[in-house]
Formats: structure tokens, sequence, C-alpha cells
């Protein structure tokens, strides 16, 4: 089972402010959405999770291990982040060799590499554009090349920050799709998001930030249930679940298939 425990998590860029303030969780086999207004200190967090950026206090634990005692390659090998902007995380001028980099980065022969950049590439649908330069391809495609470079990586922990962001109907199912098959691999799924509809019909357990600090932590359905708290964390409920509301339909409704039924009784 792959678990992360946080403990006492704190971060500041400057001696004056704490972006994040003493942050204690336990992430472990749901698929969590990570949700918050901007200079919440979500993206702050996932950066500690995955080493680019080192605490100020407080220890994160990978498996049982403090990772301050892993090396950044060590690191890399359990834990994979699909940046924001894929143009921060894309630099080869081929497709098959930027989604390549990552396995041959851990050790992986030049065959085993290849074979892993196809199959990923194959799950974004992107297989038939192996030799494009990426930069030559559309946002949209460029963000599900970066999403490919690190499944091909097979990490235990894949976390995702925005991966919606640009992405039409079908872009966000092929996304969806992708979360949920890793879940039923066993793998930590982690999701900074904006997109609350996406938040609602697709993760286990939500965690709200606000002001660097956990506002709220459950399952999904009970988080978007608390218009409180969403409030005062400056967000919004999922349009299904206003919908419903408006309907005069009781509980949280999360899916439009939830909306259907609820409307049918």
């Amino acid at each position: 089972m792959t678990d992360l425990k946080i403990e006492h998590l704190q971060f500041s860029y400057t001696e004056d402010i704490k972006v994040l303030k003493g942050i204690n969780l336990h992430l472990k086999d749901q698929t969590t959405a990570i949700i918050g207004q901007n200079g919440a200190g979500k993206t702050t967090f996932v950066k500690l999770l995955k080493g680019l950026i080192k605490p100020t206090e407080g220890i994160i634990q990978f498996n049982g291990n403090n990772i301050k005692n892993f090396t950044a390659a060590n690191l890399a090998r359990h834990i994979g982040m699909v940046f924001q902007n894929p143009n921060d995380q894309i630099f080869k001028t081929k497709v098959i060799n930027e989604v390549m980099f990552g396995p041959l980065n851990l050790g992986h022969s030049e065959k085993e590499a290849e074979n892993s950049a196809l199959e990923a590439l194959k799950k974004v649908e992107l297989e038939h554009q192996v030799d494009q330069n990426p930069y030559d391809l559309s946002l949209s495609e460029r963000k599900l090349i970066s999403i490919a470079s690190v499944l091909a990586m097979d990490t235990d922990v894949v976390i995702f920050d925005e991966p919606t962001m640009g992405q039409d109907f079908a872009g966000k199912k092929k996304i969806k799709d992708i979360i949920l098959e890793l879940r039923r691999q066993g793998k930590l799924v982690l999701c900074i998001l904006h997109d609350m509809d996406f938040a609602g019909e697709t993760f286990e357990r939500t965690i709200v930030f606000n002001q660097g600090n956990v506002l709220r932590d459950g399952p999904t359905r009970d988080v978007f249930a608390n218009e409180d708290v969403l409030k005062q964390a400056f967000l919004e409920q999922p349009h299904v679940t206003q919908i419903a509301k408006q309907f005069g339909l009781k509980g949280c409704y999360l899916t439009e298939d939830e909306l259907i039924n609820g409307l049918k009784k």
C-alpha cells in the first residue's frame, strides 16, 4: 500500500510569511482532490511532496521513510508530477523522446523506455504523434504528452496540477479514465483542481486548502455538501449540486446521472 504521512508541515518563502501553517494529513488508497483558491498553498504543498522544495518545518514520510533521506533520483522512482503548464515540463523536440526521457532516467533500457512511452501515449490517444515536435501540437495535446511522460515512469504516486485546464469534454473524460485506471492499479492519485465539477464526479476524497491550512478533509460528497466551508474558502459547489438544490432535491448530487435519477424519482 502506498502511503504518504504529513506531520506539522510548514513552509515559508520569506521569514515573515508562512505559506503552509502546520499541515497534518495521511494520504493513502483514495483518489484525492486538493481544492482551494489561488494562494491557498496547494501547489506549494505538492511541490514539497515531490521534493522540489524542502519544508521549513515538519516531516513528510513515504511508506514510513522520511523523504529528506531520498535522493532526487530515488524519489522520482516513486512520486511523479504533471505540472500545470506543460511548457514548464516539455523540452524535447520529438514526442517519443519526451515520453521516453523519464524511464531512461530511471535506468530502463532503450527498448523498455520506448515500450513504456508507446503504452503511455496510447492511454492519452497520441501514439500517432510520436515523431511530432510537441510545440507543433495544441496546448491540450501538450498537456496530454506531459501526462504520458509521467505515466511512462510507472510511479507509486501520481500528482496532477490542474489536468483539465484547456481540455474539452473528450479530453476531460480521457483524463478521468486515466485517473480511475491508476486507482485500479493501486496507485495514490492526488490532483490540484479549480474545476469543481471534475472534482465532484471523479474523486473519492477532497481536501480544502485555505490560507495555508486544511479547512476540511473528507469524502467528496460530504465536503461538497458543506456549503458554508466552501464559501469560507471562496469556492462553489459543482454545477450539478447547485441545480439539484434549485429543484429542491435533498442530499448532495455530484454527477449528471445522479441528478437525472433524482429527478425521475
